[in-house]
């Protein structure tokens, strides 16, 4: 389901028979629930218009799911260094750089950092 650029998750609940779903990709908690397939389609179509609306009244920016895209900028002699090693893996400076962050945040699970310089937790 998509509506308005917001995805969901469904699960069905055989006990009460009924769908219940939950807006993904934001930390509020939007959620919605049906019966049936029109049901639960309009239900969630009624949530994201809810919580758009609910947001507006309050004065605050509604979530807006992640896109997949960000700008970064760097030095330029980075980014010379992001091309030589992309073209040398034979990849894309996206690909190369998706991998780099994506092997960083792995690494950052496998040991995690006991407390920052400033003796705040790390995240």
């Amino acid at each position: 389901m998509n509506h308005k650029g917001y995805t969901a998750t469904v699960e069905y609940e055989p006990d009460d028979r009924v769908f219940h779903g939950r807006v993904n990709d934001i930390s509020d908690v939007v959620t919605f629930e049906g019966t049936s397939v029109d049901e639960l389609e309009s239900g969630f179509r009624n949530a994201v218009d809810e919580y758009v609306a609910f947001c507006e009244e309050r004065g605050r920016v509604p979530q807006r799911p992640y896109s997949g895209r960000f700008l970064v900028r760097v030095p330029p002699a980075v980014h010379r260094r992001v091309s030589e090693a992309a073209t040398r893996a034979g990849q894309s400076m996206n690909a190369w750089v998706q991998n780099a962050i994506e092997s960083q945040l792995t690494q950052e699970k496998a040991s995690p950092r006991k407390k920052a310089d400033n003796g705040v937790h790390a995240a």
